[in-house]
């Protein structure tokens, strides 16, 4: 059974995206395991976000470890099965805020290397704001002026309309992938599908 479109920004459409997704498993072999532990954040966050590419200096660790029990703090306020994908009101933007504040003013720290330390604890609510992504999502952009952490939410927010505009796609994109033992979220799905149109643009 063929799958929905997605329909991205500029016009864009993957008439296939579960085909899209299957390809770039097989082709990456991305893990896709569940979350990390939810109320912690230590150092082996930090290594598993390097595994996952975020490239985390020794100098950037520590300053991040400085951070831990605002992180920690902030984590514990957001429920683990927290999803950018559900109703608007029980998307806990508040303490996310607040989470994404904890990151503020670390050098070399900028919203790329913070969602991929975070990601892994509250998958189906933080995507990764790579370049690519923080790129699509220009238009939601608060700017460089702006605080980090409203900077960072605005993107989020900015995300969370395309996915509710793709909401029936990417549900039944998800559905597919976890009849067939992959566990990724729809924040993930739209993750990689943004990048997957990145890469053929």
């Amino acid at each position: 059974m063929p799958s929905r479109p997605v329909v991205l920004r500029k016009g864009v459409i993957i008439g296939d995206p579960l085909g899209v997704i299957l390809g770039v498993l097989t082709a990456y072999g991305l893990d896709t395991g569940g979350p990390s532990a939810p109320g912690s954040f230590d150092e082996p966050d930090l290594r598993l976000a390097n595994r996952d590419g975020a490239r985390i200096s020794a100098a950037e660790i520590a300053a991040i470890l400085e951070r831990r029990r605002a992180i920690e703090r902030a984590l514990r306020t957001i429920a683990p099965d927290a999803s950018l994908a559900g109703a608007a009101v029980s998307v806990p933007w508040l303490p996310l805020g607040q989470l994404f504040g904890a990151f503020a003013g670390i050098r070399g720290v900028g919203m790329s290397k913070m969602t991929k330390a975070l990601y892994r604890k509250r998958p189906a609510l933080i995507p990764i704001l790579d370049s690519i992504v923080q790129g699509y999502l220009v238009d939601d952009d608060l700017g460089a002026q702006a605080p980090f952490g409203e900077r960072a939410l605005g993107l989020v927010r900015g995300y969370r309309r395309d996915l509710d505009n793709n909401r029936a796609a990417v549900g039944a994109v998800r559905q597919e992938l976890a009849g067939r033992g992959y566990g990724l979220t729809e924040v993930r799905i739209l993750d990689l599908l943004i990048l997957s149109a990145a890469a053929v643009g």
